[in-house]
């Protein structure tokens, strides 16, 4: 059998009877848009997070899209602003930005952690820079006292990318909630995962949340009447009550996939392949600066490696194959000089980890991985 990368149905069932009970509370109560679960979704996960205001949306994109445009409602931004985001990113980090006539700058990672290097910001920074997207890549804070330091210095925006990084912490304060505003993504595949498509932004700003809310309702905040030239881009009923059910039991879930990393770390011994690199002074499992939405090693034939363990039945996948400066869609981008995050595009390969996985599943990817020559 086939060890799956990720298997949704199998992680949806560890939910049940209690995830069916509630979707069919909200499929009996005949009301499906704007109502009582999205309403009471926003205020726990607020909580969670840690910040003031929650408002949902259709995914996260959307979520980001819609900060920066209200942000320029609010005359924050302007058409042609530069935004500095990672290089080692997922497209939808720069889709976000572009889609709102903004310029992305792009800045290479640390090798160490994949996220922004924070002493190669600063040299980007130019008298159009307005804003910093921070993107918590594979499930780790990417928040560091040099981005905190440039924040103030040149007085900028901070957005996070939260996508993956659902209940991770950087000091005692968890990530979405250490920037002024934040995009989350509910795909299935997420920590916190949704049964299609869903999102939401956090933030402190009570007139930035005012303004996004009424964007992503058609521009409205009372019917018919509309301020803005919105879109629609609402959390419906049935994703807010499934994403309630799992949030109690988010904190369990990241905890195992601490523990599965913890053990991966600890019992893959191949030279051919590179695992993470933990450099906080807790141990994987312990340390709640990461949540491993993804366990992401390296190999210089990453082809090769991934086709063996194809054929001993371990699926992965890689994140991610084309960096965006190197897709036709920002071909502009494409002279860049972004050496590292390409080296990182050809090695890249994520193994499975999640709550799906037995222990024998576990130990067949240790056992498979550490027999790769």
């Amino acid at each position: 059998m086939m060890i799956k990368f990720l298997d949704l149905k199998s992680i949806n069932n560890s939910y049940e009877p209690e995830l069916s009970e509630a979707v069919q509370k909200v499929i009996n109560s005949g009301w499906y848009l704007l109502g009582e679960e999205v309403k009471a979704f926003e205020k726990e996960y607020a909580k969670f997070i840690g910040s003031k205001h929650c408002i949902g949306v259709a995914n996260g994109l959307d979520a980001l899209r819609l900060i920066f445009r209200a942000y320029i409602e609010l005359g924050k931004l302007d058409e042609g602003d530069e935004i500095i985001v990672p290089a080692n990113t997922y497209i939808a980090s720069i889709l976000a930005i572009s889609d709102n006539r903004l310029e992305p700058v792009l800045v290479e990672p640390d090798i160490n952690t994949y996220n922004i290097d924070p002493y190669l910001i600063e040299e980007n920074i130019t008298e159009k820079t307005k804003g910093i997207m921070i993107v918590n890549l594979y499930g780790q804070n990417s928040m560091h006292p040099e981005i905190q330091r440039l924040v103030e210095k040149y007085n900028l925006l901070l957005i996070e990318d939260n996508a993956q990084a659902q209940g991770a912490y950087y000091d005692e304060k968890r990530t979405g909630s250490l920037g002024h505003a934040a995009g989350h993504s509910f795909y299935p595949g997420k920590n916190l995962g949704a049964l299609g498509d869903a999102g939401a932004v956090t933030t402190d700003d009570y007139e930035l949340a005012d303004v996004i809310r009424c964007i992503a309702n058609y521009g409205s905040s009372k019917k018919y009447v509309n301020h803005y030239k919105g879109l629609n881009s609402r959390l419906d009923e049935i994703q807010a009550t499934v994403l309630r059910i799992k949030l109690k039991y988010l904190e369990r879930d990241n905890q195992k996939r601490r523990d599965i990393a913890q053990y991966y770390c600890e019992y893959i011994k191949n030279e051919k392949i590179i695992i993470p690199i933990n450099k906080n002074k807790a141990s994987i499992d312990k340390n709640k600066s990461h949540v491993w939405h993804l366990f992401v090693t390296r190999s210089i034939l990453r082809d090769r490696f991934q086709n063996y363990l194809t054929n001993k039945g371990i699926q992965t996948l890689v994140h991610y194959p084309i960096p965006p400066h190197k897709q036709l869609a920002y071909k502009a981008l494409g002279n860049n000089s972004l050496h590292l995050t390409e080296k990182l595009a050809s090695e890249v390969l994520s193994l499975p980890i999640g709550p799906h996985l037995s222990d024998q599943q576990i130990d067949k990817i240790v056992e498979v991985a550490n027999n790769y020559d």
